[in-house]
């Protein structure tokens, strides 16, 4: 199967992921539950540059390749765990044969479609995580999920019935919830890491604003604070609300009221100045907010420093 250009090779159907990995056809058309070390790498032409449409939670042990997501190499640890969904690029390079654990859980779109997952899966973020944001499980953790991936497992091997797409969706919304939980514990037990992403955050938005007498061009996005800190936007977001309570927009505005507050109270810049520097386009729009985080307005604040 060589490709003729140097687009990725496309996987349409959980039934085509498993002729390629040389595995027998899937129980359920929509989704499968596989080991990890049963997979076979053969068409390598197709593993170096691949997409597919489905969604996909992998828990791997060990590492017998290298494995790309967008422009990263990753190297699985132990109770790794990643989320993916359709449309994203990725390859396999450098496969060795050995052995190792885990599975992958893909799913397409349409089995959750008419269900409330199906709207509700945007909420779990970490299927936008990049592979070096990924979930380290503990052993425990593993456990619970390594025990929740068998029990769907088990349940695809028996016979599609009225209820059988029913429980499939509730073992895959538990699965799930779980990993929000064990990666809100991440965020928690990292805090020596993430403490140091705060303050580079803090840096990055103090030199965004300090620059003189150029004003900024608006107010920095979360997309573009994300990629000065090298992290997906919805993993900051995530980061952010979890050892903050705020969200990105809410921290950036914070940060903002807090550094013209200092202005206000020390400087001789008019309100307009302020504003500019802080990347408002019209003044209006900085009073606005800053009354509606202090309940004043900058010249109310400035005068009770008088």
């Amino acid at each position: 199967m060589k490709k003729t250009d140097h687009s990725p090779y496309q996987i349409r159907s959980i039934s085509e992921l498993h002729r390629l990995f040389a595995l027998p056809k899937p129980d359920h058309p929509l989704v499968s539950v596989i080991d990890f070390e049963l997979l076979s790498y053969q068409h390598s032409d197709i593993w170096s540059h691949f997409t597919n449409d489905f969604y996909c939670i992998a828990i791997k042990t060990g590492a017998n390749g290298k494995f790309r997501y967008g422009q990263k190499d990753y190297d699985f640890e132990e109770g790794v765990m990643t989320f993916t969904k359709p449309g994203q690029v990725f390859s396999v390079t450098e496969t060795d044969g050995k052995s190792v654990n885990g599975y992958m859980l893909v799913f397409k779109p349409e089995l959750i479609r008419h269900h409330p997952l199906g709207k509700n899966i945007k909420d779990f973020g970490f299927f936008s995580y990049t592979v070096g944001e990924a979930l380290h499980l503990s052993a425990k953790e593993q456990e619970v999920i390594f025990s929740l991936l068998k029990q769907m497992q088990q349940e695809l091997k028996n016979s599609i019935d009225p209820f059988s797409q029913d429980v499939i969706v509730a073992h895959l919304e538990l699965l799930l919830n779980y990993s929000n939980r064990f990666y809100n514990r991440q965020f928690i037990t990292r805090k020596a890491v993430h403490s140091d992403l705060l303050s580079r955050l803090e840096e990055i938005l103090k030199a965004y604003f300090e620059n003189g007498d150029k004003a900024p061009t608006g107010l920095p996005s979360v997309k573009f604070l994300a990629g000065e800190l090298n992290l997906s936007a919805n993993y900051l977001s995530d980061m952010l609300r979890t050892l903050t309570g705020q969200a990105t927009l809410q921290y950036i505005h914070n940060h903002i009221i807090d550094s013209a507050k200092i202005l206000l109270s020390t400087t001789n810049l008019n309100i307009s100045e302020i504003a500019y520097r802080f990347g408002f386009e019209y003044p209006q729009s900085f009073n606005k907010l800053f009354k509606k985080k202090t309940n004043q307005t900058p010249l109310e604040y400035r005068q009770s420093f008088n």
